[in-house]
Formats: structure tokens, sequence, C-alpha cells
């Protein structure tokens, strides 16, 4: 199966303009961040196990289903909060983890300054969360500590990534699934992908 999927859809691209918009105001923008966050878990989620389940309509019984597979959703801190808001929307009993990583600036290396997660990771589908896949540092750093805590089914669901982050992370994890509504042209000096959306977190929390 094919491990980067690059998700196509009208409603997707739309937002998605929006988002890139350097007009676009911070309420807008908040909420297309939300609109393509639940399009990107819902792809992300599409192979979920399923199990069937009786059910009784106002008119009679019938069969269902219920999603058979545990989830745990784990945002990197702190731009990722943006898409755990949307995704707990519709996935409200999934345990969430975290995860704080710092760029530094001149170095574009993070930092990890928090991290807490379930305690059990296993047989789970782990989603991480990063509106941004730029130099792919932070998402190694984020899945090399998820799977210490025994993490095995990881995928990563971002807004726009970079090719130098996708090939980096699947060089090192070729088993990981990447999520993303657009791969765009390249990083730049400052090592900010290119055309981009800015300083994600930045624009979303109106900092």
């Amino acid at each position: 199966m094919y491990k980067i999927h690059h998700i196509d859809h009208p409603i997707l691209k739309h937002a998605l303009t929006v988002l890139r918009n350097k007009n676009t105001a911070t309420e807008e923008f908040r909420r297309h961040t939300a609109i393509i966050s639940q399009i990107m878990i819902m792809e992300a989620t599409r192979n979920l196990s399923t199990m069937q389940v009786p059910v009784e309509t106002p008119l009679a019984k019938t069969k269902g289903s219920q999603i058979g597979q545990a989830i745990v959703l784990v945002p990197v801190l702190r731009a990722g909060i943006s898409m755990l808001f949307a995704a707990k929307d519709f996935l409200p009993w999934a345990p969430v983890g975290f995860i704080g990583l710092e760029r530094d600036e001149e170095t574009a290396v993070a930092r990890q300054y928090y991290q807490k997660f379930p305690s059990d990771l296993t047989n789970k589908l782990v989603l991480i969360l990063d509106p941004m896949l730029a130099t792919g540092g932070s998402l190694l750093d984020t899945v090399e500590a998820l799977q210490q805590k025994g993490a095995v089914e990881l995928a990563v669901v971002c807004i726009v990534a970079a090719p130098e982050g996708i090939e980096r992370l699947k060089n090192v994890h070729p088993d990981i699934h990447i999520y993303t509504a657009d791969i765009d042209s390249n990083l730049n000096r400052s090592k900010f992908i290119v055309p981009g959306l800015g300083d994600f977190g930045d624009r979303y929390f109106g900092t």
C-alpha cells in the first residue's frame, strides 16, 4: 500500500487556498483549519476495522457497525492543537497524548520540552497531528518517543508537506503512512515550506 497519501477533494482545495492567503484573518484561518483537519482525519481513518452490532431503530431491529480499533490522537505542540479541536468533534472517545517540540530558528533543530502519552499504545492506531511537515525532524522525534512507549501503528496527518520532510521520514520509517492536503515545492534557507502557509501557529493563535 502506498504510504504517501495526497488527499484530493474540492472542499479541501478551497479551504487550503484560504489558509495560504496572507490576508486571511485569524477567525477564518481557524475555521478553514477545522474543515481541512476533519477531511484529513476522515481519510486517515478510512481503513479502521469495524465490528457488526445490533441496533434498534424507531421502526425495526437491524444491524450496524461500530469502530473496532482504538485510536490515540497525538498533536505536536503547539500548532497540532489546531487539528485536535477538529478531531475531537467526531472522535470524542479517543485518548490524547501530547508532545512539545520547540524549533530553534537558527538551526531548525527541535528541542523537546514536554511529553505525556496514554499508558498503553499497543494495538492502537496513533495519529500524529502536525499541520506542517517541513524538515521532518520534529516528526522523527515524535515517532521515536511514541515507539519507545510501545506504539506500532502510526500515521502522520498534516496540512502541507515539503518533499524534503517526506523523504526524510520515509527513509527512516518507510512503514508510516503520511496524509497531506498538499505537497509543496521546497524548503527555503530558513527551513520554511514554500509556498507554504507562513508560521502556522502564529496565524492560528493570533500571536
